[in-house]
């Protein structure tokens, strides 16, 4: 099931604003790949982590 801004994975609800909108749009690319939903989810989350990362972007959202 695609996630969209209004409705993803609740492993996602803690994320900041901007990194949460990188974790859906990664996973619904893995989901397109045929991807597992809940490895998916795993992978998504800590690229969505490490992209931030690269951005200076905290959890929080704070750049």
């Amino acid at each position: 099931m695609p996630w969209r801004a209004d409705d993803y994975a609740t492993s996602m609800r803690r994320l900041a604003l901007e990194v949460r909108e990188k974790a859906i749009e990664i996973a619904n690319a893995l989901l397109e790949q045929g991807m597992d939903e809940g490895k998916a989810i795993r992978i998504a989350i800590a690229q969505a982590h490490q992209w931030a990362a690269r951005r200076g972007i905290d959890d929080d959202g704070r750049r």
